[in-house]
């Protein structure tokens, strides 16, 4: 379906609701009524693919979004200055040459250093944690540690892939590889940002997939002595500039009050982001579209925020709060959706019992896509930014159940999210943003 006749069928939807239902069932229904929302993120994933920070592919996305917002008749639309990281993955590979050969899939890890152009060929040393490093640094000398720890949770595992490269330094290792923080694989191995310490020295990390990884593990079992040769190009160059994009709906009584309804638009550098976080960010885009498409305008200034560098450093949302400290006491409230545009299954909240209570009420209204429940949890990690100055946090929760399989993977694309749960989402956060922003009075902090 073209995207005139989508947004055809979204008009059509919205003049049948306008002025003859409430707005929170305005906006569920012309939410979930049309797929323009699905249709602009696969454009602007098809049209530009990976949105890494530093990158043309993620200015010009910025460019069109931009051009998009004011064409959309949306508030104040602009752009807000951010210097962000760059890092390049340049060209890599790894390869496995004994007890046979073969080219392994791999990806670098963000904010690794390079090998020499020759790469770094040594033995394999698989360790099953960190533990089991520590408790064998004499045979990690001069080797390629194998870090193959099994995937039990994001917040657990992911912490493998963050100190890895220290941990197999500190035992005298000269390259880390990690067992992708997945807890499913087609041969895929999934990027992500890792750190160094600053007493240690820096080696080159990259992560492989779980069955490479598993095979490995299997050999060294077995006596076979594994070697490897990985070669890695990767650079970090000075900051570049970016943007946060920003577009509002104008509050009609307290537009100098704020809720924020937001996902970032930066993506790491492989597949097309579509699940983190360009949907993520089109949904909270499509939330304020609809409001003034709806011609609901709220007491409290409603606005959109497509955070840049989430991903390999949160310098948007830094940028963001150094920006707007002074009004950091007008802003009601902020709404992030990144965990994926599946199923919405309801709101993590942060701020104080008398604002949860309050939160909840305006939840039950989303009992007939049954996205009601709130609990009390962590912030997104943009929005929680914001919470050094007492602004309350909301993060969409959604069915996550496939989401860690494409993570920072290849296969992040549009593809792998559904129309009918994006419009959900849309409505989810819409509802929400717009309820927080219509109260008689703000949330209490």
């Amino acid at each position: 379906m073209s995207k005139r006749i989508l947004a055809t069928a979204s008009i059509l939807a919205l003049t049948v609701f306008h002025g003859q239902a409430a707005p929170i069932d305005q906006l569920i229904a012309a939410a979930t009524g049309t797929n323009f929302a699905y249709a602009r993120l696969a454009r602007l994933c098809d049209t530009f693919g990976p949105r890494f920070s530093g990158t043309t592919n993620l200015e010009a996305a910025l460019d069109w979004i931009l051009a998009e917002m004011k064409r959309d008749g949306l508030d104040n639309v602009h752009g807000e200055e951010v210097s962000v990281p760059h890092w390049v993955r340049g060209a890599e590979s790894a390869e496995l040459l004994s007890p046979r050969r073969r080219s392994l899939p791999m990806l670098g890890l963000g904010g690794s250093i390079g090998t020499l152009r020759s790469g770094i060929t040594a033995e394999v040393l698989v360790v099953t944690n960190f533990a089991d490093l520590r408790a064998r640094p004499q045979d990690a000398q001069g080797k390629i540690v194998l870090v193959n720890q099994p995937f039990t949770s994001y917040g657990e595992t992911v912490q493998i892939r963050y100190h890895a490269a220290t941990e197999a330094a500190k035992a005298g290792a000269v390259a880390s590889l990690i067992r992708s923080v997945t807890p499913f694989s087609i041969q895929s191995p999934h990027t992500g940002m890792m750190d160094y310490s600053n007493d240690i020295p820096k080696i080159p990390e990259a992560a492989i997939t779980v069955e490479d990884a598993e095979m490995m593990a299997r050999m060294q079992q077995r006596g076979q002595k594994v070697i490897v040769r990985l070669t890695m190009g990767a650079a970090t160059l000075p900051d570049a500039p970016s943007r946060n994009i920003v577009a509002e709906v104008s509050g009609r009584e307290s537009p100098e009050d704020v809720v924020i309804v937001s996902g970032h638009i930066d993506s790491w550098d492989v597949g097309q982001g579509a699940m983190d976080d360009g949907g993520g960010a089109v949904a909270a885009w499509e939330a304020v579209r609809l409001m003034r498409a709806l011609g609901l305008r709220p007491r409290r200034t409603v606005r959109a925020v497509l955070w840049v560098n989430e991903e390999n450093g949160l310098a948007g949302a830094k940028a963001y709060e150094r920006l707007h400290k002074e009004q950091m006491g007008h802003h009601v409230l902020a709404i992030e959706s990144d965990s994926g545009v599946f199923r919405p299954t309801g709101f993590s909240f942060v701020g104080s019992e008398s604002a949860l209570a309050s939160i909840k009420q305006f939840a039950a209204s989303l009992k007939q896509i049954g996205a009601e429940p709130v609990t009390a949890g962590e912030s997104e990690a943009d929005v929680g930014e914001l919470r050094q100055d007492g602004v309350p946090t909301l993060g969409l929760r959604v069915d996550g159940s496939r989401y860690f399989w494409y993570h920072h993977t290849q296969a992040d694309t549009v593809d792998k999210l559904d129309p009918r749960e994006l419009g959900q989402c849309v409505a989810a956060m819409a509802v929400m943003a717009y309820q927080a922003a219509d109260a008689d009075a703000p949330l209490p902090r």
